[in-house]
């Protein structure tokens, strides 16, 4: 059951999230489901502490979905894992008769949250999906909340050996397609052009995130 409520944070529980919640939790390993509820929580706490004005329900529907794409239910031969969840977020949206508009949001928060520097330009949902996950994975904007707003969150959707589990959670979910791992191609520029440029680390910086596991 999860909570109405955390670190001052309303759950969404319309029929449309319940649906939705039902149907990810139904999907996902526990340490997917988790996380993606770590997400919506801390991008709305991100939200609330920036007071930016966002739809709870898109933000919601956003967070939950958003590494749909990386399970073997929704995942595609060719596409990225976000570009699977996006699509998994429209046909569900879309089922309910959400507006196209709304949709759109939905399928810009998830689609684009692994690309850093766009979502912050764009709606307040999509930024804030993006913002919790840069929170849960890295650590970015860790020091934003107060330690005891943290661990509201962490008490009620616990993070378990997760820093190493993501990594093989993501390595799982797009292995059998290598090719959709090739992202932001400037650093290929920069490493062949900038002497002493070292690319950044994806993985580096999950070991680095200032979360204890």
């Amino acid at each position: 059951m999860i909570p109405k409520q955390i670190a001052g944070v309303l759950i969404p529980d319309s029929k449309l999230a319940v649906e939705a919640t039902e149907l990810v939790r139904d999907t996902e390993s526990t340490l997917l489901f988790d996380h993606s509820l770590r997400v919506y929580l801390f991008g709305a706490l991100q939200g609330r502490r920036l007071g930016l004005s966002f739809d709870p329900e898109l933000l919601y529907i956003g967070a939950i979905f958003h590494d749909l794409g990386l399970t073997e239910p929704y995942r595609s031969a060719t596409e990225r894992f976000e570009v699977d969840g996006a699509n998994a977020a429209r046909r569900f949206l879309e089922k309910h008769q959400v507006p196209e508009a709304s949709i759109d949001v939905v399928w810009d928060a998830i689609a684009l949250h692994t690309t850093p520097g766009i979502p912050r330009w764009k709606k307040a949902e999509v930024a804030l999906v993006t913002a919790g996950v840069e929170l849960d994975v890295l650590g970015l904007g860790y020091g934003d909340l107060p330690d005891d707003v943290r661990e509201q969150v962490l008490a009620a959707f616990p993070r378990v050996d997760f820093t190493r589990q993501i990594v093989r959670a993501f390595a799982d979910g797009i292995k059998h397609k290598p090719e959709t791992a090739f992202g932001n191609v400037k650093a290929d520029v920069l490493e062949k052009m900038l002497p002493g440029y070292v690319r950044p680390n994806f993985c580096e910086m999950i070991a680095a995130s200032p979360f204890q596991n």
